[in-house]
């Protein structure tokens, strides 16, 4: 280890972790969702199983992945702070040379500063992006019902199809666009020592994906409106064949992201940097698709398909052999792991989040992991067995991960002891803040022993 190595982060957002084949194998309509570029990276690889993101959604996560520092009660939707110490700036002190290419347009709206200290490259155009006017030649009718008329996801559609109204060949689709520019980036850099950080918005919604993907996981005798991008919440407007649809889409687009991810790394191949560098992996968090009712990324639907995320982190030049590692994870851990694998651990002293090494000796750094929305009630906590959902108004859930991965079956009632243990075990700062406090002595009130009471 040491400071001269190159480091190449990939962050695919919303990328549920139960898609990606070497952690599971999921089926959509009998067809086995493949990622095979993804795998392979995997299979030269420390692939940790059991992370859990913390303060969600996608711009709290990339504080703590730039900061090394928790979000989930003290920071919201909002840019960098100028006090934040961040990654781009601490390599910078070490002669790297940083890019970022991003289509996360989150990332570059006015008044965000997540390319500071950066060269920067932003692919326009993704989702609601404020890119292109004029006229589009969609029917939106083919994209949407009734229901969504009126909703904001509605008018996002609509300028999704103005942005991409020039696409013409496979070339201009989104994933291509951010690896492409990722691989020409690091030509120009190759002789310098380097930190790249690719930052694809793919596979997030819309899901809309080229032949042959877009077909690849659908059922051929689907005759219904194509939903590349639902409204959020409750299912109930859509019948079961448009949400076995929408999941086809989705598994479509994580297959052609996986395809682009693999002409990255073969590039990387080409130019001997592959083995030579310090390549990560990951996504901000998965998508629920109704697996619990609800569709999209809500602050009450806690469950593995949302805050389960993959991480994968090869060292360079097989420094640790591939391993599946175990014990829990949390987005903030990822920066300091990172700097202890570059050789400048001493730059996480003051960073909030643990050096996740340790684990692969088989030792634990955390007891639960704790996720959820900053200003919203819901909490979850976990650990590589139980999985409990706290709701600020009653109702909560406690689900047994090893019997019952997917958390259909709520056993609070009968294991009140756990929840006791678990509540006993997460830290009690990551339920202050806006919304909560107070709240949380509804559900349990605390003495020098511990939990006294659970409601």
């Amino acid at each position: 280890m040491g400071e001269g190595i190159n480091l190449i982060v990939i962050m695919l957002d919303s990328l549920r972790r139960d898609h990606v084949g070497f952690y599971n194998e999921f089926r959509i309509n009998g067809k086995v969702v493949k990622t095979p570029n993804i795998d392979a990276l995997a299979k030269d690889s420390l692939v940790f199983m059991n992370a859990i993101t913390g303060g969600l959604p996608t711009i709290p996560i990339r504080t703590q992945l730039f900061t090394g520092n928790e979000t989930l009660t003290n920071r919201g939707w909002q840019p960098l702070n100028k006090e934040d110490v961040v990654i781009s700036e601490i390599l910078e002190r070490y002669g790297y040379k940083r890019g970022l290419i991003a289509d996360t347009y989150h990332l570059f709206k006015p008044g965000m500063n997540f390319h500071r200290g950066f060269s920067f490259d932003w692919i326009r155009g993704q989702e609601a992006d404020a890119w292109r006017t004029g006229n589009h030649s969609k029917d939106m009718k083919r994209f949407t019902k009734p229901a969504m008329e009126g909703d904001h996801i509605w008018c996002s559609l609509d300028q999704y199809f103005r942005n991409i109204e020039h696409w013409k060949k496979e070339e201009d689709y989104f994933p291509v666009q951010v690896m492409s520019r990722g691989i020409e980036w690091i030509k120009r850099n190759k002789d310098s020592r380097f930190f790249l950080w690719v930052d694809s918005f793919d596979p997030h919604e819309p899901w809309f994906p080229p032949e042959p993907f877009l077909s690849m996981y659908k059922d051929s005798n689907y005759k219904g409106p194509e939903l590349i991008h639902p409204k959020y919440g409750p299912v109930d407007w859509m019948t079961e064949e448009e949400l076995n649809n929408v999941r086809a889409l989705y598994a479509g687009e994580v297959s052609f992201v996986d395809k682009w991810v693999g002409e990255f790394l073969d590039e990387l191949k080409e130019l001997n940097l592959y083995e030579t560098s310090l390549i990560v992996l990951l996504s901000d968090h998965g998508h629920p698709h109704g697996d619990h009712g609800k569709i999209m990324k809500t602050s009450d639907n806690l469950y593995s398909e949302l805050v389960n995320f993959p991480l994968i982190i090869k060292p360079p030049e097989q420094i640790y052999r591939p391993m599946k590692v175990k014990g829990i994870v949390q987005t903030c851990d990822i920066l300091p792991t990172i700097l202890s694998l570059l050789g400048l651990g001493k730059e996480s002293f003051n960073m909030g989040g643990e050096n996740l090494l340790p684990l692969l000796k088989g030792e634990k750094l955390r007891d639960v992991a704790v996720s959820g929305y900053f200003g919203e009630g819901h909490r979850v906590i976990r650990d590589e067995k139980w999985s409990l959902i706290y709701r600020p108004s009653g109702g909560h859930e406690l689900y047994n991960l090893e019997k019952d991965p997917s958390e259909k079956i709520n056993l609070i009632e009968e294991n009140r002891e756990v929840v006791v243990h678990l509540l006993e075990k997460a830290p009690k700062s990551l339920f202050d803040g806006p919304v909560i406090t107070g709240n949380i002595q509804e559900a349990y009130e605390f003495e020098d022993t511990g939990v006294r009471k659970y409601l």
